[in-house]
């Protein structure tokens, strides 16, 4: 009897063991393989095989898009140019669109979902001639979510609202609203007639922006940047409808001209016409595209100006580099800095930081209060400012008018109306550079 019970508590210890060991083992294998995927993919396909979409709606407003090249363009309900950074956006969203949660394996009654038929069809066209097609529902009773299925799975999903919102696009969000669609990296000229001048900008060997006409002047680039931002941005408001469009072509031909500016790349030459009417209300048109379009204030008052507001007042154009070497004149005193590394020098003798860098700041912002057409005689100072390591050299002189002076820059014509105070300043600066102070034994 004995014997007996050991040998069935023997086999069940056996059993037992081999329960355990399963079990481990299935358990060490569960743990050892990838997570299951939570989020469903509804549509996957490479966003560089995609040349055509079709955004096809319930209400007949369809929008087809195709690849032109590495652009896109709007080819129905007509031609137009279209957004690449909106357009971008969508090949994006489309590439790897995922759901939410998958509501039913094999759907028959597509109806229940607003399925059939579909709030939104998006076609996606294959540079192998295949295609793909997701088709967009009503908004689920959750909240925040939408049905979705991919023509060819019968699965339909649920996926998040914004994933609709990405891909239900109109004319109007994918069209191009450039008035101006030049390439700001290759602008070689820029061209303003406002107030009765005719102004023109080019770009010199160091990329920096001149004014050409009506004369050679130094140009304060920052202000040119400005104005080519605002011609940049100037753009299309597409949200009134075609009878708006026709009151605004009827304002603009009896407005008053504020200025017409003309753009130069690689591509060639583009326009653009600003005008402003009796009640304050600003219109353009391009040469780019067709009609006449409501305008902004900003650009506006951006062509609104004269050559004075885009010449350079700064006397020294070191800008932030730091002067390897500066020497002014003033009357009796004479004063002689030199950079060595990081420190200052004068007559040998190491110069404190914060003394000399004043000086140096007084200089950098030494700005003119305006130009003026006469006033230089016999120079009270003179300043020589040496930077870019010896390849740049700007030279001012300074002739006592009144209260103020007035500067001219070496080689140059242009005569710059400086405040006195600002001179006492720099005279004072200059004066109190001192030398490091000795180091503590």
């Amino acid at each position: 009897m004995r014997s007996r019970g050991l040998l069935i508590a023997a086999i069940l210890f056996v059993g037992l063991a081999g329960v355990i060991y399963w079990s481990n083992k299935q358990k060490a294998k569960e743990e050892s393989a990838p997570p299951k995927d939570t989020t469903p993919t509804v549509i996957s396909v490479s966003q560089a095989d995609i040349t055509k979409i079709e955004l096809k709606k319930k209400d007949g407003r369809d929008v087809v898009l195709e690849k032109s090249g590495s652009d896109w363009r709007i080819t129905a309900p007509q031609t137009w140019a279209a957004d690449q950074d909106t357009v971008n956006g969508l090949l994006s969203s489309l590439s790897t669109l995922t759901g939410d949660n998958v509501i039913e394996q094999k759907a028959t009654d597509l109806a229940q979902y607003g399925l059939a038929p579909p709030a939104e069809t998006v076609v996606i066209g294959l540079k192998n001639g295949k295609s793909k097609t997701l088709l967009v529902g009503d908004e689920a009773p959750t909240g925040g979510e939408v049905y979705a299925m991919a023509v060819g799975d019968p699965k339909v999903y649920t996926m998040a609202s914004y994933n609709r919102n990405a891909v239900d696009k109109s004319v109007n969000d994918l069209r191009d609203k450039r008035l101006l669609t030049f390439n700001q990296d290759s602008l070689a000229r820029v061209e303003l007639s406002s107030k009765g001048q005719d102004i023109e900008f080019g770009k010199n060997n160091q990329g920096d922006w001149q004014i050409l006409k009506p004369g050679p002047y130094r140009a304060d680039g920052l202000q040119v940047d400005e104005l080519v931002r605002k011609l940049k941005d100037a753009k299309m408001d597409l949200t009134g409808s075609e009878d708006d469009r026709k009151k605004a072509a009827a304002a603009f031909a009896s407005a008053t001209p504020v200025g017409t500016a003309k753009v130069t790349d690689a591509s060639g030459t583009q326009e653009l016409q600003v005008r402003k009417d009796k009640a304050g209300a600003y219109y353009a048109k391009s040469s780019v595209v067709e009609g006449v379009w409501k305008s902004t204030s900003e650009l506006g008052d951006g062509l609104n100006k004269t050559v004075d507001d885009f010449r350079n007042k700064k006397l020294f154009d070191f800008g932030f580099d730091d002067p390897n070497k500066i020497e002014m004149h003033d009357g009796a005193k004479s004063y002689f800095f030199t950079r060595g590394g990081d420190k200052w020098f004068s007559s040998g003798k190491e110069l404190d930081t914060v003394s000399i860098q004043s000086f140096i700041d007084k200089l950098r912002e030494l700005t003119a209060a305006k130009f003026v057409d006469s006033g230089f005689a016999t120079p009270a100072l003179d300043v020589t400012v040496t930077s870019k390591d010896g390849k740049r050299t700007d030279k001012a002189s300074f002739s006592k008018q009144g209260a103020d002076y007035v500067a001219r820059r070496e080689n140059e014509t242009s005569l710059y109306q400086v405040d006195g105070k600002t001179i006492q300043d720099l005279e004072a600066a200059a004066a109190a550079v001192k030398p490091t102070a000795a180091a503590k034994k």
